[in-house]
């Protein structure tokens, strides 16, 4: 992992902790991941560590833009790495899978928004629901 993140967290006043670094190295190894599924990854390495860690560390992480969060469910945000470019995010309602597209992709449902009704939207916290290639081949096989 390139120390660039630590760079970014002292220029805004905070430490590198050992915490910090763990609940980074778990964002990006899992790519999109919740809170617990964090403190999974981590406790594999720090098993002292609790959720409530996970959950202070990822509020500066996101403070300082290492992180974000998309609501992809109806439980806790998922979380995952800003260095990734900007994407909507496909939640199959079957499997739970979450594929990634470029947030391009919604370029002209964004431009019709903002031109009929003034709304800017944030594609990085888009969630499409649906069915994945994958269920929908499973399903016609049945």
């Amino acid at each position: 992992m390139s120390n660039e993140w630590d760079d970014v967290l002292r220029d805004q006043g905070y430490r590198i902790t050992p915490q910090r670094q763990l609940v980074l190295e778990a964002v990006n190894t899992l790519g999109h991941a919740t809170p617990e599924e964090l403190l999974s990854e981590v406790q594999k390495t720090a098993a002292a560590v609790n959720l409530s860690t996970i959950y202070r560390t990822l509020e500066v992480l996101e403070q300082v833009g290492l992180v974000t969060h998309a609501h992809i469910g109806h439980g806790a945000p998922t979380y995952h790495s800003v260095d990734t470019d900007a994407h909507i995010h496909l939640v199959c309602d079957t499997c739970q899978g979450v594929q990634s597209i470029p947030a391009d992709a919604a370029e002209l449902f964004v431009q019709m928004l903002r031109e009929k009704v003034g709304f800017e939207t944030d594609v990085a916290h888009v969630s499409v629901h649906g069915q994945c290639a994958t269920c929908m081949d499973r399903q016609k096989l049945l």
